[in-house]
């Protein structure tokens, strides 16, 4: 019988199936195209699970559902996320099961200083923050048991982030990279496989259910260090490191849908951004991966 349902086998789907797996759990992954990872534990479901009368069926004798699925465009957001979260919702309603929610630093907005705990107000302007804010909101108002993990911009082995996007391409063909962010602002950035070790513990927690809680994470670092240390890890020359002016993004928004929504977020690149987890980690034991390890596992 199935004990967990995941919905989606991104980066963040398929570490936290890896998890339960590891700890004895039968669980089902469910995506578009029937992917995640491969284990005798682990069943592979094709279907929409932004159908909430077919999540509900496929999440039958679920403990949890692990909501991790997240469009890869910003321009698909406000069409696709809502729905996924709306059918997540259900499914745990009518199962009674957990809703762990994987969640972002957006709903928080620009804070002063760039610092967010977990005490932070949600006060999001732009769109997208916007809609993760009231994302939440509707969890929380739907009487279940539910919790949401919010870590920043990922980076680990299999991560779509900074290194697979900007830094990777550059390393391997010896160019310079374009960097659309301050290339010495300290940054917060979080461990994919910490990030599903927070969303499998805090799931299961009874202390964790109705807020938010932030992932633990490797201290704040520059765009630069962090380029640094993956070329060291890579046993490659540094490249270069290119600062895009900041108008340079928001002008070609303009006419460019997919550069208006990136310029939109632009204020976490180009001034202080830190998360801070001392909350979580302090009430359920959890720690941040090595920064260094978290590289090394990148780039092999």
């Amino acid at each position: 019988m199935v004990q967990h349902v995941v919905i989606g086998a991104g980066s963040i789907g398929s570490n936290v199936a890896r998890l339960l797996v590891e700890r004895g759990h039968n669980v089902r992954i469910i995506t578009r195209s029937g992917s995640g990872p491969e284990h005798p534990l682990i069943d592979r479901v094709a279907a929409d699970a932004s159908d909430p009368s077919s999540l509900t069926e496929l999440s039958r004798g679920a403990e949890a559902v692990h909501h991790c699925a997240n469009p890869p465009s910003y321009t698909e957001w406000e069409r696709l996320l809502p729905p996924l979260q709306t059918a997540a919702i259900a499914a745990a309603k009518a199962n009674d099961a957990v809703l762990a929610l994987t969640g972002s630093m957006y709903a928080y907005g620009p804070q002063p200083g760039g610092l967010m705990t977990e005490r932070t107000p949600m006060a999001a302007a732009g769109r997208k923050g916007r809609l993760r804010k009231r994302m939440w909101e509707q969890a929380l108002a739907a009487g279940i048991r539910t919790v949401e993990v919010r870590g920043s911009d990922y980076i680990g082995k299999g991560a779509n982030g900074i290194y697979s996007l900007l830094i990777e391409p550059a390393l391997t063909k010896g160019k310079a990279a374009w960097i659309t962010g301050h290339l010495d602002m300290p940054h917060t950035f979080t461990v994919n496989t910490d990030m599903a070790q927070a969303l499998v513990t805090l799931a299961s927690e009874e202390r964790a259910w109705g807020r938010a809680w932030h992932v633990p994470s490797p201290p704040a670092i520059t765009i630069r260090e962090l380029a640094g240390r993956y070329a060291t890890a890579a046993g490659r020359s540094p490249i270069k490191l290119i600062q895009l002016p900041r108008f340079a993004m928001r002008a070609t928004g303009l006419v460019v849908p997919i550069a208006r929504e990136m310029a939109e977020m632009d204020y976490q690149w180009y001034e202080p951004f830190r998360m801070d987890a001392t909350e979580t980690a302090d009430t359920f034991g959890l720690t941040a991966t090595d920064l260094d390890t978290a590289v090394r596992d990148e780039v092999s």
